[in-house]
């Protein structure tokens, strides 16, 4: 695949893959890679790591807003083939090693087939590698608590619902926030466009997917770097908080 890759601020970076987004984070030679797509994005990633002027090599560590099948679909191969450390929350290590799998089923898509773009992301899924398990073997919390020090200085900010150790980053000197999926800005199987939670089937707690919009709405910030969907720019606090209407508006 192309790699889309749309510089958002100095050094930082949005790539739109297959439905999925992660971002790339560099300071001169050295990177940090947010997410890494599904298993079929790999030559995305690639792609767009050549595109800022980087290379596998040069990734610093990989971070995973949370250890979905098109988030960490990469991720393993960084880290066996260039030794790339990947760091998630300590809740969400075991998930990424396949210890158990938070993630929508079989069922729940079946259940949830008469939605609008249901079936066609499903079939989607199954084209990219979405159901083929790619665990990270030797997944790490992060070092620290605060500033990582990494390319970019992001924040993990724990923001549980969509799963138990899901984390979004904080750029706050940037004033950029890499929600990963408690705050996207569109998804193949919504109908609406903009600040939003992803359908509550891929909720694995949609209470606290909704107390964790409350967390992002803390973060100071004019641009929201989102899991699926475009750049939002404009108040994140603003963002969450329409997010939280439209949740609550919507038929369950």
């Amino acid at each position: 695949m192309r790699a889309d890759v749309r510089q958002v601020a100095d050094g930082t970076y949005l790539v739109h893959g297959h439905h999925t987004n992660w971002v790339i984070l560099r300071d001169g030679d050295a990177v940090t890679l947010v997410d890494t797509g599904y298993p079929g994005d790999r030559r995305g990633v690639l792609a767009s790591l050549a595109a800022v002027g980087s290379s596998p090599e040069a990734v610093t560590a990989v971070l995973i807003t949370h250890a979905h099948n098109d988030h960490i679909g990469s991720a393993e191969y960084l880290r066996s083939t260039y030794g790339t450390p990947v760091h998630l929350h300590p809740a969400e290590v075991p998930h990424a090693r396949r210890e158990f799998l938070q993630q929508a089923t079989v069922a729940d898509v079946v259940r949830n087939a008469w939605r609008p773009g249901v079936l066609p992301w499903a079939a989607h899924v199954l084209r990219v590698g979405g159901t083929a398990h790619h665990p990270v073997v030797a997944p790490a919390p992060f070092p620290n608590e605060g500033p990582l020090d990494l390319p970019g200085r992001p924040v993990p900010v724990h923001t549980p619902g969509h799963t138990d150790g899901h984390c979004a980053y904080h750029l706050p000197d940037a004033g950029i926030v890499l929600s990963g999926d408690a705050l996207v800005s569109g998804h193949p199987t919504s109908r609406v466009e903009g600040p939003q939670l992803v359908l509550d089937f891929f909720q694995h707690d949609r209470a606290r997917a909704l107390a964790s919009l409350e967390l992002i709405a803390a973060l100071d910030g004019d641009t929201l770097l989102p899991g699926h969907g475009p750049v939002h720019r404009g108040s994140v606090r603003a963002a969450a908080e329409r997010a939280r209407e439209r949740a609550l508006q919507r038929e369950p």
